[in-house]
């Protein structure tokens, strides 16, 4: 065996250890009862698929090109009905409190069928993600709760999350980046909150849901140190829908434009005002905006990489399911030693995108937004206190705020650097690495099926069109590989530089 000293020296200048191996260390860590529940949610999704997602997918589509200002209400409420906007929130806030790695595989199965009906569901947890980002436990309790009451009422409760602007887009990802980009939306103070003015654009599920995790600035010449995060609730005051877009994909998950004209937010609905709030943190507030983004994105990549996986799988068994039934020269097609490479090629483009967003979540456990909540104790503690302490002890607690303060103390000021670029360098790794394999399942399939990959009913066409969006979505894939570079690679080579490089270069 090498010494410690000789390990370090070998090992100077090559790829972290805790980079390259999540799944190697969170496993003596995991609650074995979480991969029982990831177990049950799969086999839940399997039978939501069968009966709700896939015999629908195709009349959807379908009457969304004939009307697209349809919105797919009865859907969300089926979901709603099986419990799966509140299902991977925390009991913390009266909710279920699956745990969140589940997520990912569940989203995977209903992707199989319709990204477009997955998506439906998959999109609220992003807006649950940014709300749980800020570490405001007062808010959370509050809309958290008022979700769990919107599945028992039959009312659905969502959350969205708007951040993208008519004039940046991949810009408000990274902070590099925002400071150039044209953002618009801008949060003034006034008495006893903050006026927000400006528009969003292409945000999923806007339509349908009762809150809006809106992304502003109270100076516009340096976003990044100037975010706001505020809780608008559909119908406050000033705030108003616009068109949803027209979409080639996903159509059922409407793309929606969101208008602020003086929308008064109270104080007690911004979620985090980083010059007020976290500005006596330990970090500057640039770092701090990336890592509040990196909380948000390293989960939310991961479940675009189960879309994406999934959508590679869906066209796999299509293609699979067509080389069975059909002759070529007198033999089925399956038993051509060419058609079976192709298919053994789309298998292994599935199975990869699901180790990616499997190794991401790992990561998120180790480092990222749900380190907590899958930490033993914590995970076994969670899972059998009683719901009346629950609801008489622990929530009035998480109402004050040392509950929050404390929150944030753990989360911003106790996590390293190197373990939020680690979620984050993963996260944008799944994320090209499961869109492009769907998108590349589906091209392949429709080589093998020739002319009939073209024909709706078999469902490969629809996959195509639903998957291209995720090579858009969540930061563009290019801004997820110099993401990656900037996580994962360029901490190695401190004179690199990510970002700023492409400034001079275009001067």
């Amino acid at each position: 065996m090498v010494s410690r000293q000789e390990l370090h020296s070998l090992l100077a200048g090559e790829p972290v250890f805790e980079d390259l191996f999540c799944s190697l260390q969170v496993g003596p860590k995991f609650p074995t009862g979480a991969v029982r529940e990831t177990r049950e949610v799969v086999a839940l999704a399997r039978k939501f698929n069968a009966e709700v997602v896939r015999p629908r997918a195709l009349d959807l589509d379908r009457k969304m090109h004939e009307e697209p200002d349809y919105l797919p209400w009865d859907f969300v409420e089926k979901a709603n009905e099986w419990g799966f906007y509140s299902m991977w929130l925390p009991r913390l806030f009266g909710c279920r409190g699956v745990n969140m790695v589940s997520l990912s595989p569940f989203l995977e199965e209903l992707s199989t069928s319709c990204l477009a009906m997955a998506n439906l569901i998959g999109v609220h947890y992003l807006g649950v993600g940014t709300l749980s980002a800020t570490w405001n436990l007062r808010l959370m309790n509050e809309i958290f709760r008022e979700v769990a009451r919107g599945e028992k009422t039959g009312r659905p409760c969502l959350i969205s999350l708007a951040i993208t602007e008519p004039s940046a887009g991949t810009d408000v990802e990274e902070v590099e980046l925002v400071d150039r980009g044209k953002v618009t939306c801008v949060a003034k103070r006034v008495a006893g909150g903050l006026t927000i003015n400006g528009s969003k654009v292409f945000i999923s599920n806007g339509h349908l849901s009762t809150w809006h995790m809106v992304i502003a600035y109270t100076d516009l010449k340096r976003p990044s140190e100037s975010t706001v995060v505020a809780a608008v609730k559909t119908g406050a005051k000033g705030f108003s829908f616009g068109r949803h877009e027209k979409k080639m994909g996903q159509r059922a998950c409407p793309a929606s434009e969101l208008f602020f004209d003086d929308c008064f937010v109270p104080d007690a609905y911004v979620c985090i005002d980083q010059e007020r709030e976290v500005g006596s943190s330990l970090r500057p507030k640039k770092k701090l905006a990336m890592q509040m983004i990196d909380y948000v994105v390293s989960t939310s990549r991961a479940g675009v990489c189960a879309f994406g996986s999934g959508a590679a799988r869906g066209a796999y068994q299509e293609a699979l399911q067509f080389a069975a039934e059909t002759k070529i020269a007198g033999r089925p097609l399956i038993n051509h030693e060419w058609a079976q490479c192709v298919l053994a090629e789309m298998y292994k483009n599935a199975a990869l995108g699901r180790l990616a967003f499997a190794e991401a979540n790992y990561a998120n456990t180790l480092y990222g937004l749900f380190r907590l909540l899958l930490w033993k104790p914590f995970y076994y503690c969670m899972k059998y206190m009683p719901r009346f302490v629950i609801d008489r002890v622990v929530s009035p607690f998480l109402n004050l705020r040392l509950a929050t303060r404390l929150a944030r103390k753990f989360n911003f000021d106790w996590q390293k650097e190197d373990e939020y670029q680690r979620t984050s360098g993963w996260a944008s790794l799944a994320k090209f690495v499961g869109s492009d394999a769907g998108v590349r399942n589906c091209q392949l399939a429709m080589e093998l099926m020739g002319a009939a990959g073209l024909r709706q009913d078999h469902r490969v066409e629809k996959h195509l069109r639903d998957t291209k969006l995720l090579q858009i979505y969540e930061g563009t894939n290019q801004l997820n590989r110099l993401n990656l570079f900037k996580c994962l690679i360029a901490r190695q080579f401190p004179q690199a530089e990510v970002f700023e490089a492409g400034e001079k270069e275009g001067k």
